[in-house]
């Protein structure tokens, strides 16, 4: 399948989201009628993969990526930017399956890489919370790991670990894939501050980011400790010429 001119994949990947798959897959379909919908599935017990897979059979929207097993978030992302560009698409973007990202949002994503490179949806623009129903312990973590990553690298980007993301593929053709070290929140930091080096330039919308209602959170302590880790690399790589 080769895409068409201004054709838009959104890369969703699954651990275990059979509760959720099928309505993510619709709502992304209906968003837009230039979105296509790459599922990156890791081998879920729950046989997620399976869900999608009858889906894609009579639907030329959407497809399957299956993984042997739970390898991450940033190399699932990888794997399909890969896929992506080896399809032509013209903007390949990130979302969650959980609907904790609105996929109405869609199309404004769109209309805002007409004059920007990659454009984030962020939670904390301008320094206004938009997030719902996360613990107030969750909330203080995020932002302020976020306060804490702008200082190290000297990004000006308010949401520097937002998941919800699209990028004009001459972005990720730029990137060399198989540098891109993290696979956590810090694999949105580094996207974010190689996509910078390269002169990319970017945009932030606001969104409203809602807690997951089925399943459960992928976040964990390693993930933490990854970004806090992470920005320094980043700082010592361009001190180095790296990056």
């Amino acid at each position: 399948m080769t895409a068409a001119p201004g054709d838009v994949l959104v890369i969703v990947p699954t651990y275990n989201e059979r509760e959720n798959v099928t309505a993510i897959i619709d709502a992304v379909q209906q968003a837009s009628a230039r979105t296509h919908v790459l599922i990156v599935d890791d081998n879920s017990p729950d046989r997620t993969g399976d869900i999608v897979a009858g889906i894609a059979a009579s639907n030329g929207r959407v497809h399957l990526l299956r993984r042997a097993g739970k390898l991450g978030l940033g190399t699932a992302y990888r794997d399909g930017f890969r896929w992506a560009l080896q399809r032509s698409y013209e903007y390949v973007m990130e979302m969650d399956a959980d609907f904790s990202h609105d996929p109405k949002d869609i199309p404004r994503f769109i209309e805002a890489a007409q004059d920007a490179d990659f454009v984030i949806g962020s939670r904390y623009l301008d320094g206004n919370v938009t997030v719902t129903d996360w613990p107030m312990s969750r909330l203080m973590l995020s932002y302020f790991a976020n306060v804490y990553a702008r200082t190290v690298t000297g990004l000006r980007i308010w949401d520097l670990t937002a998941g919800y993301k699209c990028f004009h593929r001459r972005v990720l053709e730029a990137i060399d894939l198989g540098d891109v070290r993290s696979n956590g929140y810090g694999f949105q930091i580094e996207m974010n501050f190689r996509a910078f080096r390269k002169g990319f330039r970017w945009k932030e919308i606001g969104i409203v980011f809602s807690d997951r209602t089925h399943g459960t959170s992928k976040m964990h302590g390693g993930i933490v400790r990854e970004a806090l880790l992470m920005v320094w690399r980043l700082r010592w790589w361009a001190i180095t010429g790296r990056v």
